[in-house]
């Protein structure tokens, strides 16, 4: 299947690096522009460098009001559009049981990965998808389809994210599609204290025997975002090797 994405603009949170970068540079590889967000300059010219003319970048924090609101209508200003946003940025600050969380660490952790994709999708509505159609993909995680110890925060998250995915799905249609994906255990900087010290062992027990790596996620991506998958919406794609399957030995 030939996508072409020739004349879209797309917004990726969290684009400089990871699953957000590898969007980011299919989505420009397709033909389309593309607008990258993070908080880290250094990162941010370094991945626009890489993704070429059609790509510039708005550095903030994900979850700061005025970032969302400037990354949003410097898009609009730059490329004439906003056909495509992709809610990729998340944060991980809470490890371990929830009964005994750091408040503001399980705050931080709702605020990111959930309140401010709200604000993400709110601003992209106002600004140009109420008015001229487009989508959005938000990136959740198999995290928010089960329960697992150490990760209760990050999972709620995006477990919320998911719900959201649905509920703006229904409120946006018919001109908006919004649909999600569920990555499993993707190799980033931002997973890694999951994998690194027994990489092979975590690997043997996903049912296609290896870990994801982020064009793993990108190719589907591309796929939602583009009209091959105009008649998809709030829908949630696992990408995960099979982990939620079982199959463990």
């Amino acid at each position: 299947m030939q996508i072409d994405l020739s004349g879209k603009a797309a917004l990726v949170t969290g684009g400089s690096r990871g699953i957000g970068y590898a969007i980011a540079e299919a989505i420009v590889k397709a033909g389309g522009s593309v607008c990258v967000t993070a908080r880290k300059i250094d990162e941010l010219e370094s991945a626009v460098a890489s993704l070429g003319e059609r790509s510039f970048f708005v550095a903030g924090k994900a979850d700061d009001p005025d970032h969302i609101r400037e990354a949003v209508d410097k898009t609009v200003e730059r490329f004439g559009s906003l056909d495509i946003l992709v809610n990729n940025a998340a944060t991980n600050p809470q490890f371990g049981p929830l009964a005994d969380a750091d408040r503001s660490a399980v705050a931080k952790t709702l605020r990111v990965n959930l309140e401010a994709i709200v604000w993400w999708c709110s601003e992209a509505w106002k600004r140009w998808l109420k008015a001229n159609g487009g989508c959005i993909l938000n990136v959740a995680s198999v995290g928010g389809l089960r329960a697992e110890p150490m990760l209760g925060a990050y999972n709620v998250s995006k477990a919320g994210l998911i719900h959201l995915t649905k509920q703006l799905a229904v409120e946006m249609a018919p001109g908006v599609r919004v649909n999600a994906l569920a990555p499993g255990l993707i190799k980033t900087r931002f997973s890694r204290v999951l994998y690194e010290s027994n990489e092979e062992f975590v690997a043997s027990r996903i049912p296609l025997k290896r870990l994801g790596v982020p064009e793993d996620v990108a190719t589907p991506a591309l796929f939602l975002v583009s009209d091959a998958a105009s008649w998809i919406t709030g829908e949630v794609l696992v990408v995960d090797g099979g982990a939620l399957l079982g199959g463990f030995r």
